[in-house]
């Protein structure tokens, strides 16, 4: 849970209004102030509100007493000695669709898995606490994707500068995993890889970015 003190000075120390956090999270002043000011709060968004202050997440829920952004990634790889290779990331059930799944966004179940922290590596350079794995469903992404493939997000990744890439979005409510490409009118195309499928386009506002897909775990 954030503890609200911590969030209040960070903020302070950024001269960083309520609404202006809430607009760069994507959240709404009144999830800040709920933040600050009633015990016992949490937020799926807690670490991009961390990254928005400058800090880490573990320092916000009171797990750490160092502010600094990269001290949980270095408490975790070296707590991790090189003869004991399994990391724990979260497992998210967010039934993400390929085509779109409506999410309940008030309610998420997250789990723990094990997975090879150098089979990760291979793809991202992040801490475990900033990925996530989730399942994806139907065929708007295939070939690439199939159903009930698993995907790993990588949450520090949100903003869509790198063409095409795969992203986990939230879009109107809807979960998706579409390839995303920023358009000149400041627009975001949302494609899929099947060809039968329209491309949709929105703008960053409405769009709430989990993380980038850096990896598919295909399922036989």
């Amino acid at each position: 849970m954030v503890r609200g003190d911590r969030l209040a000075d960070r903020m302070k120390a950024l001269s960083l209004s309520q609404s202006e956090l809430a607009r760069r999270v994507g959240v709404s002043q009144a999830s800040i102030w709920k933040l600050i000011h009633e015990p016992a709060q949490g937020s799926k968004f807690l670490h991009k509100i961390a990254a928005a202050v400058e800090t880490n997440a573990a320092y916000l829920m009171g797990e750490t007493d160092d502010p600094e952004p990269s001290a949980v990634m270095n408490s975790e790889y070296s707590r991790n000695e090189p003869d004991d290779d399994l990391v724990e990331i979260d497992s998210i059930d967010l039934a993400y669709g390929m085509g779109g799944t409506f999410l309940d966004t008030d309610y998420i179940s997250v789990e723990k898995v094990k997975m090879s922290h150098k089979w990760l590596r291979q793809f991202t350079n992040s801490p475990p606490s900033m990925l996530c794995s989730t399942r994806g469903m139907g065929d708007s992404m295939m070939p690439t994707i199939h159903d009930q493939d698993v995907v790993i997000i990588d949450r520090s990744q949100t903003v869509p500068e790198m063409g095409d890439k795969i992203w986990a979005i939230v879009y109107s409510g809807w979960g998706m995993i579409k390839r995303l490409r920023a358009q000149p009118d400041g627009t975001i195309r949302i494609s899929s890889d099947n060809q039968l499928v329209r491309d949709d386009f929105a703008v960053q506002a409405d769009l709430y970015i989990v993380g980038r897909v850096i990896a598919v775990v295909k399922s036989v």
